[in-house]
C-alpha cells in the first residue's frame, strides 16, 4: 500500500494558470511536487515560530576594518556557541568579509544571535536563512 495520499482541490482559472507558469519557471516537474514544497516551507515557519529545535544559516558581510568589530563579532559567537555548528569566513575584498554561521537550536536564540550580529556598527547586512532539521519533516 502507497503512502501517498491523493486528494483534489479547487482553484480559480486565473490563480492555477499562474501557479503552473510559476512552476514551469522554477522547474518543477508537475504540482504535486510544488505543492509539497509550498506545505513543507509553511510548516517550516511553524517550527520557527515554536519551541522546536530548528536549523539555518546566518549570512552577514561586514567592513573588517572597522575597529573592535572582529572581535566584537567572535566575542558575540562565543556568547551563543551552543547554536552553533560551524561558520565559514570568506575575504571577499581589502576591506570586505563575508561569513556564514550554521546554526541549530531553538528558534529564539538563534534569532538573537543574527539580532545581535546586525547591531553592529560596520556590520552591511545579515541574513538569516530558516530551515529545518528534517526531524519533523517528511
Amino acid at each position: 500500500m502507497s503512502s501517498l495520499y491523493r486528494f483534489g482541490i479547487s482553484l480559480e482559472q486565473d490563480l492555477i494558470k499562474d501557479f503552473d507558469s510559476h512552476i514551469r519557471k522554477q522547474n518543477y516537474r508537475n504540482r504535486s511536487e510544488a505543492i509539497r514544497d509550498l506545505i513543507r516551507e509553511a510548516l517550516v515557519r511553524k517550527q520557527w515560530e515554536g519551541k522546536d529545535e530548528v536549523a539555518g544559516a546566518i549570512t552577514m558581510s561586514y567592513d573588517h576594518h572597522k575597529r573592535t568589530l572582529v572581535n566584537r563579532l567572535m566575542e558575540i559567537q562565543h556568547d551563543f556557541q551552543p547554536s552553533i555548528i560551524s561558520s565559514q569566513h570568506v575575504h571577499l575584498d581589502h576591506h570586505n568579509c563575508l561569513e556564514i554561521i550554521a546554526v541549530k537550536g531553538r528558534a529564539s536564540e538563534i534569532q538573537k544571535l543574527a539580532d545581535a550580529l546586525k547591531a553592529n556598527t560596520g556590520v552591511k547586512h545579515v541574513t538569516l536563512s530558516m530551515s529545518t532539521t528534517g526531524r519533523i519533516l517528511k
